[in-house]
C-alpha cells in the first residue's frame, strides 16, 4: 500500500540525529510499494538541506547522493496539488490551523485515502482529527 511521505519524515531519514527505526520502516516501505507527494515536496527538501549544508550539518557531497538516492525511489508528485489549495488544503489548514505547507499534505493523504508519514506533531494531530492513519511516530 502506497502512503504520502512529507518532508519530516523524509529528512529524518536523512539526519542521522533524527533518524528512528519507524522512519526506516516507512522508508523501506516506499522502497518496496511507493509513496506520494505534493509537487512542495522537493522543494521543501532541496531547502532544508541547503541550509543543512550552510549549517555544516551534512556534506556537499552527502546532500549530493541523497538527493540521487530519493530520485531513484517510487516517489510520485501529485499534479493536483495546486488545484486544491485555494480551496480544500486552505480549509484545513485553517480548521487545524497548519501552515498551508503542511496542509498540502493532509489534503493529498485524505484525497488519494492513504496513509501520511510525518513526525509533524501539528500535522499528526490534525490527520488524526479527519481520522487518517499515520506513519513515522
Amino acid at each position: 500500500m502506497s502512503l504520502v511521505l512529507d518532508a519530516s519524515a523524509t529528512l529524518a531519514s536523512i539526519f542521522p540525529d533524527e533518524s528512528t527505526a519507524l522512519i526506516e520502516a516507512v522508508f523501506d516501505r516506499v522502497a518496496n510499494e511507493d509513496a506520494w507527494v505534493p509537487s512542495l515536496w522537493r522543494i521543501e527538501v532541496a531547502n532544508i538541506l541547503a541550509q543543512g549544508v550552510r549549517r555544516g550539518r551534512i556534506s556537499l557531497a552527502r546532500r549530493d547522493r541523497t538527493l540521487a538516492n530519493l530520485a531513484r525511489l517510487p516517489i510520485f508528485d501529485d499534479s493536483e496539488t495546486g488545484k486544491h489549495v485555494w480551496t480544500d488544503t486552505l480549509l484545513l489548514a485553517d480548521r487545524h490551523r497548519l501552515t498551508v505547507y503542511d496542509a498540502t499534505y493532509l489534503e493529498l493523504a485524505l484525497r488519494l485515502s492513504l496513509p501520511l508519514a510525518t513526525l509533524d506533531d501539528d500535522l499528526r494531530l490534525a490527520a488524526q482529527q479527519e481520522g487518517m492513519p499515520l506513519l513515522g511516530k
